[in-house]
Order: structure tokens, then C-alpha cells, then sequence
């Protein structure tokens, strides 16, 4: 690829600059608000109220793999919604995933638990999951591709930093919501209230049908990007993107996989592995079994959730400053230097995640762990709203990105909280192994950036440009 390849088409954009932005970041943000919201739960009450084993440390292994068992069902996800983005448009796809993620959410708000009609809450609580991430499975490549597929010349990984911003806002709406709730009905010693665990943590699921109806609105007033509208005037549209994919862009698959796989790996220990360690007692509470209970930080929820927030924030602002910086220098050479960094962020988890014996300097080193964590989560979560849709021409674009994006969820995150959680377990409480997890993780991410080439000044309009530059 030479410097002298067009970066955009010069036809007028479809949508306007305010409806591509708003209709990708919505969007993206009521997605990852109902999958923070059901991260958080499964932390904190969803281990009682719907898998009552007896024992706090497999609760929560169950309530984990709840969880990441959404990430089975995304690549089916990326594949359905794929399809029919691919061939008959973004706008009717975008609107039905997001109608299926908040319908399913809502469900989750009214479910009945363990206590009222035994395992099978269990089981309808999984089903729902599953839901959520069939429809996540669709989403994200949707909104990445309304951002870049109608960004100006040259910015197009800023534009595609829009639907990432989802993540950050997201998270911060869902625990922000949860920590109103616990707020006005506190329980004694850190623990959740007999109210919050009646009724309380339904509200945030409830509230999803509230997000959903404006992300509607919004998204209905989109129109298709001129690069679809040419290949379906053009007659070039795929009878069956997902073989078109595996067999002619195969490359680009595995590598676009390899891509998030870091990527993947800290969001989740960032999130979900991160509020269970910190919340965690130092010793083990009267009754237990001293044997078989390992330890985290100590932290109260509320604390710890208000550092990840604080985290947030930096995730969010690097996710927007990642966008120029990979227009200018290329998203591969700043995505191999923020995954060097993420490597050795790895292997220093053991300096930042164990008791001190002061209080206030372990609350000092693990506030800088998550805003150091964060901020590279924004560093390499940013520029794949653009790198990712550059691998595949316009006829398999939405098949090709979600199928990379939602494979790398199974790689990455559905086994990810599992993993670190037995890791913790397998140390005594000491997360270093989880550390070196994460930076084996940002090897083979690495490698996968170093065989790759780069795709900022490929033109999406131009198929062929785009399937010559995946090919070398």
C-alpha cells in the first residue's frame, strides 16, 4: 500500500456529521450499559439470589460463567446480524439488535429468583444472557461501520473512537445507577440491603427500556452509507456474506481476531475480575471455610466501584485521543506500542494488587493500577472501531469485523473472569498469575500486529484497494 491511495471517496456524506455521531455512540452506549449492568449484578447479587451452592467462591464461578457464556453466543450473533447488514443495509440491522438486547435486559429486571422457582431461574437467567450477547454480536460492527464508512478524509479512526465511547459512558451509567440504589437503601457492614436484594437491583435492568426508546429514535432517522448504496446499485452484494468471508478474507479474519484478543482479556479483568478481588474480605467471615476461602483487598463496594469510575474517566479520554493518534502514525504502530505496554502492565499486577498494610497507601497503588489499566484500555480499544472494518471490503465488511470482534470475545472475555478467578484461587489471593495471564494474552496479540500490515489510508470505497491491502 503507498502513501498515494485515496483515503475516502469525495461523494457527500449519507448522514450528517451530528447523526453519524450520535447514532453510533448511543447505540453502543445503551448496549454496554445493559452488559455493565449485568456484569455488576453478577458480582453482587446474582451469586445469592441465583446460585445459592453454599459456598461464596463456586457461586461466583457460576455467576462468572453466566456471564461468559454471552460470548458464546456473539460470534452467532456476528454472524446472523452480519448477514443481513451485508446484504440488505446497516440502518434495519442496528435497530433489531438493539431491540433484542433491551428486551432481553428488561426480562432479567423481572425475573423471578432461586428462591421462587429454584434452578430454573438459573436457567431463565441464562437464557436471557445469551440474548444479550447475540445481540451484542451484531451491534458493535454495525455502529463501527455507520462511524467509518461516513467519516471525512483522514478521520476516519477518530470517527470510529464514537461507538467505543460506548463502553466507558456505559459503564458509567450502569454503576453510577447501581450506586444511587445502594446509596438510598444501604445494608450494614458493606453488604447489600435485604431491599436491594428484594427488588433494588432490578431498577437498572428496568431502566433499559428507557435508554432503548431514544436509541431508536435515533437510529431510525439514519440513511445508508454511500459505500453500501454503490456496491447494492452495483449489483455486488453477497448471497452469502459468511462464505464469502472464511473462503476470500480468511487472513484478515484471524488477524482482525488476534487484534482484540489483549484488548478483550484487560476489559474484562479491569471490570468484572477486578470489583470481585477488591471487594473481597482480607479473611475469611465467621462460619466460613477458612480453607477453601480466598482473599481479596477488603475494599467496600461502593469505594471500589467509585476508583473504577475514576478509571473510567481515563478510559474514555484515551479512547478519544487514541482516535488522532492513529490517523496520524497508523493504528498499527501505536496499536504495537500500547500492547507492548499492556504486556508489561501484566507483569506488574503483583506490585499493585497486594495488601500493603497501610490502608492508604494499598488504596493509593490501587487506584494508580486502575487508571493505568484503563488508560490502556482506551489506547487499544479506540482505534479498533476503524482497523477492523479496514480488513474487509464493503459486500462482507459488517460479516468479516463482527466475526473477528465476537470470536475474539470467546478468547478473550467468555473465559476471561472464569480464568482469573481460578488463577486467584490457584495463588491464595495473590493475582500475579492473573497478570502473566493477561500479558501472554498481549504476546499473541503482539504478534498478530506485527505480521499485519497497515490499513489507515486504504479507501473503503474502494473494494479492491481494500481486499489488495488484507492480501500483502
Amino acid at each position: 500500500m503507498t502513501s498515494t491511495t485515496p483515503v475516502s471517496s469525495a461523494a457527500k456524506p449519507a448522514n450528517s456529521r451530528g447523526r453519524v455521531i450520535t447514532a453510533s455512540l448511543v447505540g453502543t452506549t445503551i448496549e454496554f450499559y445493559d452488559f455493565y449492568a449485568y456484569a455488576t449484578a453478577a458480582v453482587l447479587v446474582f451469586p445469592a439470589l441465583f446460585f445459592p451452592t453454599g459456598n461464596e467462591t463456586t457461586a461466583l464461578l457460576a455467576s462468572f460463567a453466566t456471564f461468559g457464556a454471552a460470548m458464546l453466543a456473539r460470534p452467532v450473533g456476528a454472524v446472523v446480524f452480519g448477514h443481513f447488514g451485508d446484504k440488505f443495509g446497516r440502518k434495519a440491522t442496528l435497530v433489531a439488535s438493539l431491540l433484542t438486547m433491551g428486551i432481553a435486559t428488561f426480562l432479567i429486571g423481572v425475573l423471578p429468583t432461586y428462591q421462587s422457582i429454584g434452578w430454573l431461574a438459573a436457567l431463565l437467567l441464562l437464557v436471557l444472557r445469551l440474548a444479550q450477547g447475540f445481540a451484542l454480536g451484531g451491534e458493535w460492527s454495525g455502529a463501527a461501520l455507520v462511524a467509518t464508512e461516513n467519516a471525512p478524509a483522514g478521520k476516519r479512526a477518530l470517527y470510529g473512537t464514537f461507538p467505543q465511547l460506548g463502553a466507558p459512558i456505559g459503564f458509567i451509567i450502569a454503576n453510577t445507577l447501581f450506586l444511587i440504589i445502594n446509596f438510598t437503601m444501604p445494608g450494614e457492614g458493606g453488604t447489600a440491603s435485604e431491599a436491594f436484594l428484594a427488588w433494588g437491583w432490578r431498577i437498572p435492568f428496568l431502566f433499559s427500556a428507557v435508554m432503548v426508546i431514544i436509541g431508536l429514535w435515533v437510529r431510525l432517522k439514519l440513511v445508508e452509507s454511500d459505500a453500501f448504496a454503490k456496491v447494492e446499485k452495483s449489483g455486488a452484494i453477497k448471497k452469502f456474506p459468511l462464505g464469502a468471508t472464511v473462503r476470500n478474507h480468511w487472513r484478515p479474519l484471524i488477524l482482525g481476531t488476534f487484534y482484540m484478543l489483549a484488548t478483550y482479556v484487560l476489559f474484562y479483568l479491569m471490570t468484572s475480575f477486578t470489583l470481585a478481588y477488591g471487594t473481597r474480605p482480607m479473611t475469611a467471615p465467621e462460619g466460613a471455610d477458612a480453607g477453601s476461602f480466598v482473599p481479596g483487598l477488603g475494599f467496600a463496594y461502593v469505594d471500589f466501584v467509585l476508583m473504577q469510575i475514576i478509571g473510567v474517566v481515563f478510559f474514555g479520554l484515551c479512547t478519544l485521543l487514541s482516535g488522532p493518534l492513529a490517523d496520524a502514525i497508523g493504528r498499527r504502530k501505536l496499536l504495537i506500542g500500547v500492547t507492548s505496554a499492556i504486556i508489561v502492565f501484566g507483569l506488574l499486577f503483583v506490585v499493585f494488587l497486594l495488601p500493603q498494610g497501610d490502608e492508604k497507601f494499598t488504596g493509593a497503588l490501587v487506584q494508580a493500577f486502575l487508571v493505568f489499566g484503563f488508560l490502556l484500555m482506551g489506547m487499544t480499544f479506540g482505534p479498533m472501531g476503524a482497523l477492523l472494518p479496514e480488513l474487509f471490503p464493503t459486500n462482507v465488511r459488517y460479516t468479516g469485523s463482527a466475526i473477528s470482534y465476537n470470536v475474539a470475545s470467546i478468547l478473550g472475555a467468555a473465559v476471561a473472569p472464569s480464568i482469573a478467578l481460578w488463577l486467584w484461587s490457584v495463588g491464595k489471593g495473590n493475582p500475579w498469575l492473573v497478570g502473566v495471564y493477561l500479558a501472554l494474552a498481549g504476546v499473541l496479540t503482539l504478534i498478530a500486529l506485527i505480521i499485519g500490515k497497515e490499513t489507515k489510508d486504504v479507501d473503503l470505497d474502494d473494494d479492491a484497494a481494500v481486499a489488495a491491502a488484507a492480501r500483502r
